[in-house]
């Protein structure tokens, strides 16, 4: 069954994506009991970007657990109910105009309260990686409140299973650090909770790069046409999706710390054990009959999830100096993080060496840029190496960087501190119009093979003349 994405309404609920992809044969229902270490993450890796599991009652736990919700480009249009095009354009807009979110009372997230919390036993937390240190929360959006001003920050951040009520954070030199040191400044912890199984459009708002001080659930409001309902936790301020699953209210102290890693990251290796923030949890709640959702480290989720809120704000940074600019496309292949392929439409010569200057500055984690030209798909690896091997010559189209910022969870780099590459593949000004014409054979596209078959079965091929 082929959807008409172009008419869905946007998904607003976990449980509703669920009936979606089943719906589609896109989730696959696991037999009761599979293993929480490594047998889970297993089998949802080897589904990844194919379909989304479901596992009842994992190592026995009552609580089930969902992975792979949102690991095809295609699926998170149809959560959004847009055509894939139609993707980025959809999620700028959210961002740019954000809904406030709507406080209510009484929230399903709050029908069961545990105040004596025990992580170890009441959650059905998975190993994943071989060498992972052990359990870890993997798709929860830990929520920050700004101690001076009382605006909220969401985003995700592995989270090792350290004891019954601790875990152990990483904190990269952004938002919900920059509140910690806020915290720090007048003397207290930092108020968070985290927030496990919500829809794939909130899931995908905590991801925007946005702002300090931007609220990603006002985003997700937006991106859901309704503002999102909120409830406050019961021992801190923080607001948190009445509809999620399970929250985590706690506290991190911006100077207790203790071991934390190692763990499988997106890069595809395993970022370094090492002192890290601690998160003290206070108290948990949850739904009747809750879903536990992880997201396995290094899969497509994983990666897609940060990829398409960066493609939609490069793309906005780069049209504001560069109108020519139709595209922009993270490659798996650069962990959706790191290779930027962008699509040009050149005005003059030379512009496409200031477009790879702008993309650098436009977030430290971008390490290479091809450009290309309008007739390459940029979300076809193999069109951009034909155009870099029939389009680029090295001593003219290079741009190389060194010694700039980078992303910490590059291993290649040395604390952050790497080089940065810019591929010009893009038509030279002034060629002869047939020197990089495209062949092509005319009807290609639009000719219909099964239309044309012989209706005699293949093995007769030596009687049909």
């Amino acid at each position: 069954m082929t959807p008409d994405r172009g008419t869905l309404a946007p998904v607003t609920t976990l449980r509703g994506w669920l009936d979606h992809l089943a719906a589609r044969d896109r989730l696959a229902v696991m037999r009761p009991g599979l293993g929480l270490v490594h047998e889970i993450a297993a089998v949802a890796k080897r589904l990844d970007g194919r379909k989304a599991t479901y596992f009842p009652t994992p190592g026995g736990h009552a609580i089930p657990v969902l992975s792979g919700l949102v690991s095809d480009r295609g699926w998170m249009a149809e959560a959004m109910g847009v055509p894939p095009a139609g993707l980025l354009k959809r999620f700028q807009d959210a961002a740019a105009n954000p809904l406030r979110c709507r406080e209510v009372r009484q929230a399903p997230v709050q029908a069961v309260v545990h105040d004596q919390v025990d992580l170890t036993t009441q959650l059905p937390v998975p190993t994943h990686n071989e060498l992972d240190s052990g359990a870890y929360i993997t798709a929860g959006l830990l929520i920050a409140r700004n101690p001076t001003n009382g605006v909220q920050n969401v985003s995700i951040h592995r989270l090792q299973i350290s004891g019954p009520d601790r875990m152990g954070v990483l904190l990269l030199p952004r938002h919900t650090l920059a509140y910690l040191h806020l915290a720090e400044q007048t003397g207290r912890d930092l108020e968070v909770a985290v927030v496990i199984g919500v829809d794939p459009l909130t899931l995908l708002a905590s991801q925007a790069i946005a702002p300090l001080d931007t609220d990603e659930l006002e985003i997700a409001g937006a991106l859901h046409g309704a503002p999102l309902d909120v409830v406050k936790c019961r021992t801190n301020d923080v607001r948190v999706p009445a509809a999620a699953e399970i929250v985590l209210e706690g506290r991190i102290s911006p100077s207790e710390r203790a071991p934390e890693g190692p763990f499988g990251e997106f890069p595809q290796y395993y970022g370094e054990r090492a002192e890290r923030h601690v998160l003290r949890v206070d108290a948990l709640t949850h739904r009747r009959g809750p879903l536990f959702h992880t997201i396995v480290g290094g899969g497509l989720e994983h990666l897609l999830l940060g990829g398409i809120p960066r493609e939609a704000t490069l793309l906005a940074h780069l049209r504001r100096s560069f109108p020519g600019v139709l595209d922009v496309h993270l490659a798996r292949g650069g962990v959706c993080r790191y290779h930027l392929y962008v699509k040009l439409e050149s005005r003059s010569e030379g512009e496409a060496k200031n477009v790879i200057m702008g993309a650098f500055g436009g977030h430290y984690d971008i390490k290479q840029v091809i450009v290309v030209d309008p007739d390459v798909d940029i979300h076809d690896s193999t069109e951009v190496e034909w155009a870099v091997a029939t389009r680029f010559q090295a001593d003219r189209d290079l741009v190389v960087v060194s010694h700039a910022q980078g992303s910490k969870l590059d291993p290649s780099a040395r604390d952050g501190l790497g080089a940065k590459m810019g591929l010009d593949a893009t038509v030279p000004f002034g060629a002869p119009s047939m020197k990089f014409k495209r062949i092509a054979v005319p009807g290609e596209n639009t000719v219909d093979p099964a239309t044309l078959v012989d209706p005699r079965p293949p093995s007769a091929w030596r009687e049909i003349r």
